[in-house]
């Protein structure tokens, strides 16, 4: 196996063995285990920079289902290893801050590092496919694994609720996406990224379905308006857990597919601006809805979509680059550039403020800003980090947020120059910015600063201990060395990246020329910049005046009421279904599934227009034949109007062995020997099961002729007949017997047939069923189990 996929698939290796370390080794945490594994990663990652800085990508294929053309293939390119980098990296430091805030001993640590490695291996499989199936069971995995994360306290309501929220959300998202994927794969003739980015498909119908339905998985995924509602009630998870997943690693995924795919679809306008304005909304109603939280998790949150809406916008900006090549020194880069620098800043401040949360819950009990205050000189460390982070948030100098903002003004401002209509742009990323600083300026000032209330706290505030410090400190460090020192990651991590982002518009040797600074002089992005300083300080001295606003939009037209009520709504119409459908009557059932069967195989024979009968070809019909059919027919009366459980029994398999002495005149013995062991083996079970049930009742109620029923019965024999004339008549394709014929004994090496096609041609099709009959029996097991234990209880 390929180094790249031991790489990829450790994670999962490991959480095999971490149930058997949570329970047998106790002395040690189990986040001391853990620990090395996305250490080594992140180590065996950084020793791709130095062939991707030149330009080279690492491919490797490992595979997984031949047949299908299915394989797990591995890209390397700068894209993929900077998300490499930080699923690694900040997985490192929220394992250390784990290990400190997670308890041993009251807490389920096996559980949760196997969720967290779980989730650790899905996000490297999804940067790192080749293959659209394989990183659709990747993402997929994503959503059932941070599910399980989020829901980790699951004893508590709002855990699984925000749980189950994210996961229907996204994997709605997620089904959608393998849509798009599917006609993707349809227009260009191959499920590999490499391959589709380097074919023409802006001319195939599929195209634009295509576009529409990745978008909507990404879109889900990075929580982009109006699916964002997920993210804030996905806060109910442990703090190291919200640092991970919500800053740097899945929210992100969205963003990487969208970055990744931009080779394919940003030749169309329609990707362009919807990404660019979708984005754009999710900015400025996130940033604005931020401020008026009153939950410290919750103003990260709401922050948080933000800023992937500011990613994102910067992406659907960036694929102008393919429209307008033609423009000098390509204007457009930057808008990837900026993308892909402030996806690096967001997880560094980020992550750093999430972990700053959790100290503060974890100190002093509570994250409600309005029993908080006055923490500054109680928790210095912890505040110094907090303003770091706010700081650079807030997108002031020197710290790495204001380098990727001033980018962002400048790629808002050449959009301009393509579009009229599109001057609103930059007006709309200069309010979100406004209110960017405001939930920022908000976030620290009335958790550190104004009066200590320890009254107010479940417990008595203090700093916490250095280990739980360490993680936040790094980042923190990270921040204030990329604002002072951008250039280290230019030519190492951004142009690379930026280089696969739009690929296809440089040349194979061309270098990418990324160059940050902190002066361009008296720019129009300065200006902005200045009047966001200036009206954010307004708005936060004045926000006890102006934060009536949002007591006057209303609760009941909010997209989370919106969703919570589309689950009593659909609650409401399956009980008044089955109020009426559900009456306890078998008969009932199965007259709407017959005339559910009836309807539509009637609507298929219609819409196909297939209604040629041909009975010249029909074989001659015997007399014994005739008589057999006679006897089929006697029996099967005599099953229904039986009125002994033992006659019908007879009867019925009396049926079963007239279709045996069928397939024997028809010359498939074979056939004819399961048969009878079949219905040998049913007429057994079934005497053996009708011998405990008690006899019929003595007083038989009369069944009065119902026309419906009739009708019903009629149509479903008149239709399967109608269909096997159809069938007989009209063959649109060879029998697949003659294949079983040529290939039983050179494939399978088997001679009987049947057997073979059953074990081996139709060898899955065989487990499941055995998989359905054991899961049944284990349930009718359960049950007796249970009946015996109650009965000895009295």
């Amino acid at each position: 196996m390929p180094t790249l996929h031991i790489a990829m698939f450790a994670p999962f290796l490991l959480a095999l063995f971490v149930p058997f370390l949570y329970k047998f080794v106790r002395s040690l945490h189990v986040g001391w285990f853990v620990l090395p594994l996305p250490l080594a990663l992140f180590v065996y990652f950084l020793s791709y920079m130095e062939d991707v800085r030149n330009g080279e990508a690492i491919r490797a294929t490992m595979p997984w289902i031949p047949s299908l053309h299915i394989s797990f293939d591995v890209y390397v390119d700068g894209l993929s290893l900077l998300f490499a980098l930080l699923i690694t990296g900040i997985g490192t430091l929220v394992v250390l801050y784990s290990i400190y805030y997670l308890q041993k001993g009251k807490e389920q640590l096996g559980h949760f590092y196997v969720y967290l490695l779980l989730f650790m291996g899905a996000m490297l499989g999804v940067v790192l496919s080749d293959h659209l199936i394989a990183l659709y069971v990747f993402w997929e995995l994503t959503s059932i694994s941070s599910f399980l994360l989020i829901a980790y306290w699951y004893t508590r309501d709002r855990s699984r609720y925000g749980a189950q929220k994210s996961m229907l959300i996204t994997m709605f998202g997620g089904l959608l996406m393998l849509g798009g994927f599917v006609a993707l794969a349809i227009a260009g003739g191959t499920y590999h990224i490499r391959e589709l980015i380097n074919t023409p498909l802006t001319e195939h119908p599929l195209f634009i379905p295509a576009l529409f339905l990745i978008l909507f998985g990404a879109f889900t995924k990075s929580a982009q308006f109006p699916f964002y509602i997920w993210l804030p009630d996905a806060m109910e998870a442990p703090t190291p857990v919200s640092a991970y997943l919500h800053s740097a690693t899945m929210v992100k995924a969205g963003i990487y597919l969208i970055a990744r795919l931009t080779p394919i679809f940003a030749v169309s306008s329609f990707w362009v601006w919807t990404v660019a304005l979708v984005g754009l909304v999710t900015l400025c109603w996130a940033s604005f809805l931020a401020s008026k939280q009153t939950d410290l998790k919750a103003i990260l949150a709401f922050s948080t979509v933000s800023q992937l809406g500011l990613i994102t916008s910067l992406l659907g900006v960036g694929g102008l680059a393919f429209h307008y090549d033609w423009m000098e020194e390509n204007i457009f880069m930057v808008a990837v550039l900026a993308a892909i620098f402030h996806l690096f800043n967001h997880a560094t401040f980020k992550g750093s403020l999430f972990m700053v949360v959790g100290i503060v819950d974890h100190e002093t009990g509570t994250r409600d800003i309005r029993r908080l205050g006055g923490l500054m000189t109680v928790m210095p460390m912890t505040f110094t980090i907090a303003l770091i982070g706010s700081l650079s948030m807030a997108g002031l100098p020197p710290f790495n947020g204001f380098l990727s903002k001033e980018m962002f003004f400048t790629a808002m401002l050449r959009a301009t120059e393509v579009a009229g209509w599109a001057a609103i742009l930059p007006i709309v990323a200069w309010i979100a910015s406004i209110f960017t600083f405001v939930y920022s300026a908000l976030f620290v000032s009335r958790t550190f600063f104004g009066t200590y209330k320890p009254h107010l706290l479940k417990k008595e505030a203090h700093e916490a201990p250095i280990g739980m410090l360490v993680a936040p400190i790094v980042l923190a460090l990270l921040v204030i060395f990329i604002g002072m020192v951008p250039n280290v990651l230019s030519d190492s991590i951004l142009a690379p990246a930026v280089y696969a982002v739009l690929y296809g518009l440089f040349t194979p040797n061309e270098a990418v020329d990324v160059h940050i600074s902190h002066w361009h002089g008296f720019t129009p992005e300065l200006f902005m910049t200045i009047g966001v300083l200036l009206f954010g300080l307004l708005l936060y001295r004045m926000f006890s005046k102006w934060k009536k606003v949002y007591a006057r939009l209303s609760e009941r037209m909010s997209l989370n009421v919106l969703y919570d009520q589309s689950f009593v709504w659909m609650e409401r119409g399956a009980r008044a279904v089955m109020s009426r459908m559900m009456t306890g009557s078998m008969r009932t059932y199965l007259m709407y599934m017959f005339a559910s069967l009836v309807g539509l195989l009637l609507f298929t024979i219609g819409v196909s227009e297939q209604w040629n009968i041909d009975l010249s070809r029909l074989a001659h019909v015997r007399v014994y034949e005739v008589v057999l059919a006679v006897a089929m027919i006697a029996a099967t009366i005599t099953t229904v109007m039986a009125k002994s459980r033992l006659t019908a029994i007879v009867s019925l398999g009396a049926v079963g062995y007239a279709v045996a002495l069928f397939f024997v005149l028809f010359r498939a013995p074979d056939l004819a020997l399961t048969q009878l062991v079949i219905e040998t083996i049913s007429v057994a079970l079934f005497l053996l099961c009708f011998y405990h049930l008690p006899k019929f009742s003595q007083k038989q109620e009369s069944v009065g002729f119902n026309v419906g029923n009739a009708l019903i019965s009629v149509a479903v024999g008149v239709t399967m007949s109608v269909i096997a004339f159809f069938a007989y008549a009209g063959k649109h394709f060879d029998s697949i017997s003659q294949y079983y014929v040529d290939n039983t004994y050179e494939k399978a090496a088997g001679k009987n047939m049947v057997n073979v096609i059953l074990v081996d041609f139709r060898g899955f099709d065989t487990l499941f069923e055995i998989c359905v009959l054991a899961i049944a029996a284990l349930g009718i097991y359960a049950m007796v189990k249970l009946r015996l234990a109650k009965e000895e209880e009295r």
